[in-house]
């Protein structure tokens, strides 16, 4: 692993483009758009080397930046999985069976929550509300929402992401939107 860390041109555009959104003598507050650039370049996590170098882009403090990156859970602060499973288990998730989907994942990865798969490619975290409660039980992976998961549904995405196939966000039993469940 390399020991120094500098956006790609592609992201030192992007990075630009973020900066610009903010008054001259403000550009700092652009650190969690930034960490997310960095983050998103290095493999889904953000190493030591990667913090440093947003503080320096920024003319931060480093313990700055790094109070940032240690306060939301959405920065990695060790490396993780190519799929990074996030199940909801608030509440909502909770009540419509989150705990099925968390042990439907430990048992088809055989992982606990907070490992990674030996071969890299599934991570297992539990989440705080993801913000589709209507469509309950829900996980996030990357990007992408997956609501209204049965164990079974859950197994199929998972082995979907496996045979490096893409499913399909969203509702699994095609809800629209946050629409009533059809019984």
């Amino acid at each position: 692993m390399s020991k120094t860390f500098k956006f790609t041109p592609a992201n030192e555009k992007l990075a630009k483009q973020h900066l610009a959104k903010y008054p001259a003598n403000r550009q700092q507050s652009a650190v969690m758009p930034l960490l997310d650039v960095a983050q998103r370049q290095n493999n889904n996590w953000l190493s030591k080397e990667a913090i440093e170098y947003v503080a320096n882009y920024l003319d931060m403090p480093v313990i700055r930046v790094y109070e940032v990156a240690t306060f939301y859970t959405m920065y990695n602060l060790q490396p993780v999985g190519e799929h990074m499973i996030e199940v909801c288990t608030t509440t909502p998730c909770w009540l419509r069976g989150s705990a099925d989907i968390v042990n439907t994942c430990k048992n088809k990865l055989g992982i606990e929550v907070g490992q990674t798969t030996k071969d890299g490619k599934f991570t297992l975290k539990e989440a705080e509300c993801l913000g589709a409660c209507v469509n309950a039980p829900m996980l996030q992976i990357g990007d992408y929402y997956y609501e209204d998961l049965t164990p079974q549904s859950t197994e199929k995405l998972i082995d979907d992401l496996a045979a490096g196939k893409k499913p399909k966000p969203a509702s699994q039993i095609g809800r629209k939107c946050s629409a009533p469940k059809v019984a």
